[in-house]
């Protein structure tokens, strides 16, 4: 069946109007998310605590595969235990949330709300461990943290949090090192396998290292709207802990050693990942491993003799091999299907009298709407089939987002030249303009277009490719450019080098009140799609 391509879910803000506020409605309107009436902290929904579950149970399956076990620590910790280290202390102290008082009484000693657990899984090492025979020790826990964050989005920055937290102790530098790595390939695997999202793996410098580890590794992954996103980290950190809280072993030597530590964390941020990584603009689109609902049967005509008896039959034989729900409440088909789309559910069977007659049901994959008609016989092939197929084009797209807007540099000049490209001090241009007999080079890099004067960089274009739209996504002029024309006669050159590509149209963001901007696309034949602050114009070639 054609794929319907409409919208059905006027709700939530379009991406490319407002990206920001179309994430944020996402959260709040799949009910995923609800804010509390403390300023930062959120309340995790059924449903958004539902797709944590499903993190938490795969990942935690990854760490005992690899013999790690499950603890809880105390959620305080005492302030001259958490001054012991004075790079964590010092990382984390405008960020600590302090008890001050246990009821009506003054505490004798500030306690810290955990922002991180490293110096309790420390003071509880120095208690248990005695001997190399009791290493390593694998500890892993599940919780919440709380770090007073200025600026707040959900599940990217909250002040308070939900995650895992590992921390491991050694014998040798060399086992922690392997357990770091290993851990982080862990992290990447699960986000590639099972969200459906390519990362790249790689250790962070000095200055954004954890603060007191000797190495942090990190895996990143990027969202569509180009930024980078810190999925997971893995840090080593030597023996500098064990030094600092005095956690000692006797070796096989018979000597006091101090063991070699490690920790390793994934947070809630994971499902802010999946929506800016997989999302549009009718809602989630959530990968199959971690969706908490994969199939959603919607009855048509429900009402009808039959139909809702074939739906209950079809979800018990379908529960056995998928989590499938039927939607058998009282409202609207349509209303429905753009619920589910919303709260991003896989896969989606339409049942009616006719499909009953016929012996088949339509499956509709949520990421593409495209529908096939199904035999009831076929749904065990064809809805696994469906979920296999969804996963590897999520995670196609994603890759392919990730490799359209990244840049190598394998030289100084290079890497000069890229940070110069795209740096701050190039601005959307205004003003007015000079012919291009100006310049003394037009330069076509691939998807950026590359304006000099002289030997000076003075304005760039970017295109980035997107179901067969270019889109213009970038326009930079630099201050010593201004009023030369640079602006326009870019985009006169990528317009008419593109003139006989496959491209269907090609599009622009501009603010409204860049009234020379505006004036020069007009006369172009772009023109508005939307009435927004910031508006998006298209030409026809």
């Amino acid at each position: 069946m054609a794929n319907d391509k409409k919208k059905m879910v006027e709700a939530i803000t379009a991406q490319e109007v407002d990206f920001a506020q179309w994430y944020t409605d996402i959260c709040t309107k799949a009910e995923l998310v609800e804010y509390s009436s403390v300023k930062g902290f959120v309340v995790l929904r059924p449903y958004g605590y539902a797709i944590w579950e499903n993190i938490q149970k795969d990942l935690d399956a990854r760490f005992k595969a690899t013999g790690h076990e499950n603890v809880a620590m105390p959620v305080l910790i005492p302030e001259s235990l958490l001054k012991k280290e004075g790079e964590l202390v010092n990382g984390f102290a405008p960020e600590v949330a302090w008890v001050t008082a246990g009821g009506s009484d003054p505490l004798e000693e500030r306690l810290a709300v955990r922002p991180t657990s490293e110096t309790m899984f420390c003071d509880h090492f120095s208690h248990v461990l005695h001997s190399y025979r009791d290493l390593p020790m694998l500890y892993n826990q599940w919780c919440s943290v709380v770090r007073w964050e200025k600026s707040t989005r959900p599940f990217l920055r909250t002040r308070e949090f939900w995650w895992q937290e590992g921390h491991t102790i050694h014998e040798t530098a060399e086992e922690a090192k392997a357990e770091t790595e290993q851990q982080l390939n862990c992290y990447a695997d699960f986000a590639e396998h099972d969200l459906c999202i390519p990362v790249l793996k790689g250790r962070k410098t000095d200055k954004e290292k954890f603060a007191g580890a000797e190495a942090t590794y990190t895996i990143e992954a990027m969202m569509k709207d180009g930024k980078a996103l810190q999925s997971g980290t893995s840090h080593y950190f030597g023996d500098k802990f064990s030094r600092a809280y005095d956690v000692t072993f006797t070796g096989r030597d018979n000597t006091l050693q101090y063991p070699f530590q490690t920790s390793w964390g994934a947070s809630t941020r994971l499902i802010g990942a999946i929506i800016m990584t997989h999302g549009d603009d009718d809602g989630l689109i959530l990968p199959p491993a971690i969706a908490p609902i994969q199939v959603v049967i919607v009855p048509v005509a429900a009402h009808k003799p039959g139909v809702l008896d074939k739906c209950r039959e079809l979800a018990a034989e379908i529960g056995q091999y998928a989590r499938v729900k039927l939607d058998d409440s009282d409202k609207q088909p349509g209303w429905k299907f753009a619920q589910w789309e919303m709260k991003g559910v896989p896969v989606r069977l339409e049942i009616g009298p006719r499909d009953i007659e016929n012996g088949q049901c339509v499956l509709v994959r949520r990421d593409t709407r495209e529908k096939q008609f199904v035999k009831f016989e076929d749904l065990a092939t064809a809805i696994p089939a469906a979920m296999e197929a969804l996963a590897k084009d999520l995670y196609e797209r994603a890759l392919q987002n990730r490799e359209r807007r990244t840049y190598s540099a394998t030289t100084m000049d290079e890497v000069k030249y890229a940070c110069e490209l795209f740096n701050s001090s190039f601005d959307s241009f205004s003003g007015d303009f000079i012919p291009e007999s100006e310049y003394e080079t037009l330069r076509d890099n691939g998807d950026v277009v590359v304006a000099t004067i002289g030997d000076l960089l003075s304005g760039a274009l970017h295109q980035t490719i997107e179901n067969n739209v270019a889109w213009i996504s970038h326009v930079a002029v630099g201050e010593h450019a201004r009023g030369r024309h640079v602006g326009q006669s870019l985009v006169d050159f990528y317009v008419t080098r593109n003139m006989k590509s496959e491209k269907s149209r090609y599009m622009f963001w501009v603010q409204r009140q860049n009234i020379p901007a505006v004036n020069m696309y007009q006369k172009k034949g772009f023109r508005y799609i939307n009435k927004s602050t910031i508006s998006l114009l298209k030409i026809n070639v």
